[in-house]
């Protein structure tokens, strides 16, 4: 075995994880503060500004209280579970970034720096779905070990939520992979570029499953208006209610890993990645062009993110029986009907601008039966004759 050319192979990967490991715990933590800063706007107030110039060490300091807090263990709690439980759900929000690419990255394998930590699978696609939907098990069991009704409700809640939210999720991405010919996250961005920047982002053939992405995702995160496992009205912390301290924060930092996560994905199947109007395609130019590449990527995803964040201010939380109405009744059908007329154009080989229509008259005439279905439900009251 030649430990030179197993050296040359690996150090990249070292380095993809190592930037991985050293942005994530950051990103946690200033994600807090720019979504405290993004309410405080929302709601007319200043937000944090003591700590630091604009308080920019705020963050900084909320870590340093919570590393110092005291680690308090119920006694009625499952010990061993009960700590391995926001491992899990950390891990596995980090395994999913492995095969993310975080800038630009070329479709076929090269040595040397790369942005992502396993280059040219032909199905990161799936197996970052796979890992990611691991996720359930840290809340189900962290609910489950915590020997708490609250807790068990929230952790019930997540399991429903999870497996109703993974099939219109799987569903909408199908058409970016049949359009797309691959499974490779890599492939699917380099299909998006185009000489005149943006005609050929999939957000103009496939914006209705955009949107069925984009919700089941934010369901995934747990975010609002999909919160019910951990509601405080309801449920005082949901599946956290009996964690503190740094194990809380473990459960804190996989919910933001999972934001950033769905953002970078969202760019980089719809949104072109890191392709732009004025920005050259190619991924093997000089630094200069690798860092407005990244550049265009990082202000992309930080825009998904900033809206993810506003929408928890401007959206009330679903009762979880329109929770699972909107999935089951939803997004599903629109789906399946989304993939169906998708398949019927590429196996013709017909224009694809018929589908933005299609989407659009979809999305319209599922909000009207929707609306529909709703006022036909309203018992009206009986009638008194005199």
């Amino acid at each position: 075995m030649n430990w030179y050319d197993v050296w040359i192979t690996l150090w990249p990967t070292l380095v993809a994880i190592g930037i991985i490991l050293a942005v994530v715990p950051v990103v946690g933590l200033y994600a807090t503060f720019i979504e405290r800063k993004l309410a405080a706007a929302v709601q007319d107030r200043l937000g944090p500004n003591r700590v630091g110039p604009f308080g920019l060490f705020q963050a900084i300091a909320d870590g340093i209280k919570i590393f110092l807090k005291e680690q308090v263990i119920p006694t009625h709690v499952h010990t061993f579970v009960y700590m391995l439980a926001p491992c899990i759900s950390l891990m596995t929000a980090m395994f999913a970034l492995c095969v993310l690419p975080y800038g630009p990255t070329p479709t076929k394998y090269e040595s040397g720096l790369r942005f992502v930590v396993m280059p040219g699978l032909d199905v990161s696609l799936l197996i970052m779905f796979a890992i990611s939907s691991l996720s359930a098990y840290g809340i189900i069991l962290g609910g489950w070990a915590s020997n708490n009704k609250y807790s068990l409700y929230g952790a019930i809640r997540s399991c429903a939520q999870f497996i109703s939210y993974e099939i219109p999720l799987g569903l909408s991405v199908i058409g970016v992979v049949l359009v797309a010919g691959s499974m490779n996250i890599e492939t699917i961005v380099a299909t998006q570029a185009s000489s005149n920047g943006i005609s050929n982002w999939n957000i103009w053939w496939q914006p209705l499953a955009l949107i069925i992405f984009f919700t089941s995702a934010l369901a995934e995160t747990n975010r609002l208006p999909f919160d019910l496992p951990e509601c405080e009205q309801e449920l005082v912390g949901g599946f956290h209610t009996e964690y503190g301290g740094i194990k809380f924060v473990l459960f804190f930092l996989a919910e933001y890993t999972h934001v950033v996560t769905v953002s970078f994905l969202t760019t980089l199947l719809f949104f072109g990645g890191w392709h732009f109007p004025g920005v050259p395609s190619e991924v093997t130019g000089s630094f200069g062009l690798l860092a407005l590449q990244m550049l265009v990527l990082l202000v992309k995803v930080s825009g998904v993110v900033c809206f993810i964040m506003l929408l928890r201010w401007a959206l009330p939380r679903f009762r979880f029986d329109q929770l699972m109405g909107l999935a089951w009744k939803g997004l599903i059908p629109l789906a399946m009907l989304n993939l169906v007329f998708l398949a019927i154009i590429e196996s013709n080989q017909w224009p694809r601008w018929p589908l933005a229509i299609l989407s659009v008259l979809l999305f319209v005439g599922g909000g009207y039966w929707s609306a529909w279905q709703a006022r036909s439900s309203i018992v009206k009251p009986a009638t008194v004759l005199t």
